[in-house]
């Protein structure tokens, strides 16, 4: 399997070449075009994060269902994906360790890749974000999308991030939610509201839009039904 980012980071699309007999899952609604001989079904998936109790998981996170398998009988078969909003793509290599993404990031994977839904506690509630994230694990390539463009941060110590910007990180990093602005009265004034702390030594992506924040101005703008 070779994955290529096209057209990043305003209008990213992945291309995906499969060799005879291998096979994708996609979130449902993701494919953009393929070749004619590529097999594709709908699946809820079995093993860890499977299941129709995996699938009612996923719903809770904001993902779809079901999704969908693509498999190639012939070599050199294409298939296209690409995110619902525009933004960025992120190809990460997983290699068994977890991996946390934001609630509606997850694209596409490898068949031994596994989706499972991660409970992040009430600090993300309060933080205005989902308090459901997608738990990523198993092997192989991971497609996450964002809005706007990704940016990849290697943190080693504490990093502060807006609720709104964080795209997924690993899980050897931990995080608390508070004030940008120690005084709340501050953090009001100045815009920022709550923030993330991650601690400890690991990669994060963030992405260079709030989608929280452009519904809100958009949504504003619009006239009443």
């Amino acid at each position: 399997m070779e994955i290529k980012l096209l057209h990043q980071p305003d209008n990213a699309i992945a291309h995906v070449t499969l060799d005879a007999g291998e096979e994708i899952i996609a979130q449902a609604g993701a494919m953009v075009a393929m070749s004619g001989n590529i097999n594709a079904s709908t699946t809820l998936r079995k093993g860890k994060g499977g299941g129709i109790m995996g699938g009612l998981k996923r719903m809770l996170a904001g993902e779809s269902l079901f999704l969908s398998v693509f498999r190639a009988p012939l070599p050199n078969s294409e298939i296209w994906f690409a995110p619902k909003l525009m933004g960025d793509l992120l190809l990460y290599e997983m290699r068994g360790d977890e991996f946390v993404v934001q609630a509606s990031s997850y694209l596409a994977s490898g068949p031994n890749v596994d989706i499972d839904l991660g409970w992040q506690g009430f600090k993300s509630f309060f933080s205005g974000e989902s308090i459901f994230w997608l738990s990523i694990s198993g092997q192989g390539p991971l497609l996450v999308t964002s809005f706007g463009a990704i940016y990849e941060v290697d943190v080693d110590g504490e990093y502060v991030v807006d609720t709104g910007h964080i795209v997924a990180f690993e899980k050897s990093l931990s995080f608390t939610v508070g004030k940008a602005n120690p005084s709340w009265i501050g953090a009001f004034l100045g815009g920022e509201g709550l923030v993330c702390r991650f601690r400890g030594k690991g990669k994060l992506y963030c992405q260079t839009h709030n989608p929280g924040a452009f519904g809100s101005l958009v949504g504003s703008q619009l006239p009443p039904r």
